[in-house]
């Protein structure tokens, strides 16, 4: 019982993924035939992103009282109708309405599903939680590409994704009495347990040291992350001259490289810590940008997407799994959701700057936005551990004093 309902989670995280890379993929044919400019995809990204915050930090009110079951899959069933509904889009208007449900659907079942296996499953399964994502994110790109070699048919791969969501749909309709039965057996394990001790329980979150130090890392990877994915297509195409199907079946192999690192930081978990992969991920990354910003053969961009997507495989749900570990389990819920709003935030605020600025100054800007992005990521990610290692430090003198 335990396995299927974790293959049900990880079905849950394909269909977070399955949208993620479309509109990146197929901006260039897209922003054409609907008489748009190249940053208006920052303009739906925003959009998207705002509705995703709204409801993250809904989310645990929403899950309280529906359970986490109805909440999944009434969220898949919004980006399903979403999806299917950008397929027959008129205009560029009908793209930014639609966002609204496709945010919205995918915040809930991020923040708690991602507090969930941070509190009762191992860094690994984090990690493959994730790999589970990134076979989402590839196989959206890779649709988009087969359906963009035939007519430069966009329509065609979000219809495509609107199905599949939609065959999810039934599959977590049909899941909900599993979620409600396991989240009642996990309800009476916490019961019968001494609830650990905190000295930040009654500390406002902000307070708590090296929270919005850590926020800031949040914000930056998922910035750096989402800018690759949306911006990497137009780079190739603009800066490398690549036809867009073939740019946006590169871009999937950038997907792809994150889905497979993730499986990969699964196993190598068992062998070092969290924080070890976090830092390996981001040199691994910041790499894979100073690449792209060389002026090689196209091809090597190509390693480049692909590095930037190992290096990020490990990064985002082992700094997710270290909050309980950072913070305490007991903190973790809320402090969980308010890092989930600055990852969001991040996607918010730092691809249509980047966009902004290429509208400006070309998308050739892209490799030093990136290895910006990483720099200040990496930074933030050190000051957290050292932060956090001097309060256990301090907790540690107080108590045998």
């Amino acid at each position: 019982m335990a396995t299927v309902f974790l293959i049900i989670i990880y079905l849950s995280f394909i269909s977070l993924g399955l949208p993620d890379a479309l509109l990146g993929a197929a901006w260039p044919i897209m922003s054409i035939e609907l008489n748009a400019s190249l940053d208006s995809a920052g303009i739906i990204s925003i959009m998207i992103t705002i509705q995703t915050i709204i409801s993250s930090l809904f989310s645990h009110k929403l899950i309280s009282r529906f359970g986490t079951g109805k909440v999944t899959a009434f969220s898949v069933l919004l980006t399903a109708g979403a999806l299917l509904g950008i397929s027959f889009s008129p205009s560029f208007i009908w793209l930014v309405l639609l966002a609204v449900p496709l945010g919205l659907g995918a915040g809930s079942v991020d923040a708690g599903l991602n507090n969930y296996v941070a509190l009762y499953y191992k860094a690994s399964h984090m990690n493959w939680l994730h790999c589970f994502w990134g076979i989402g994110a590839t196989i959206g790109p890779l649709i988009m590409g087969r359906s963009l070699k035939f007519n430069n048919n966009w329509r065609g791969g979000y219809l495509t994704i609107g199905i599949i969501q939609s065959i999810l749909v039934i599959v977590l309709f049909l899941a909900i009495p599993m979620w409600t039965r396991t989240e009642k057996s996990y309800k009476k394990e916490e019961d019968g347990k001494e609830p650990e001790s905190n000295p930040n329980h009654n500390v406002p979150v902000l307070k708590i040291k090296g929270v919005t130090t850590a926020m800031l890392a949040f914000f930056f990877y998922c910035g750096t992350e989402l800018s690759a994915g949306l911006w990497g297509a137009s780079f190739l195409v603009h800066i490398k001259g690549l036809a867009p199907a073939t740019a946006a079946s590169w871009i999937s192999l950038y997907y792809g490289g994150i889905t497979m690192g993730r499986f990969i930081s699964g196993f190598v978990t068992t062998k070092l810590s969290s924080k070890t992969m976090i830092r390996s991920g981001q040199i691994i990354a910041l790499t894979g940008s100073v690449l792209l910003w060389l002026p090689f053969h196209p091809v090597f961009s190509l390693i480049g997407f692909i590095l930037i997507g190992l290096g990020c495989a490990p990064i985002y749900p082992s700094m997710l799994h270290e909050i309980p570990k950072q913070f305490g389990k007991e903190d973790s819920s809320r402090i969980m959701g308010l890092q989930m709003a600055s990852a969001y935030t991040g996607c918010l605020i730092l691809p249509p700057i980047l966009g902004f600025i290429a509208s400006k100054l070309g998308i050739a800007i892209l490799p030093v936005c990136l290895i910006t992005f990483i720099t200040s990521m990496l930074l933030s990610a050190e000051r957290v551990n050292i932060m956090r290692k001097k309060e256990a430090a301090n907790l540690l003198s107080h108590s045998q004093a």
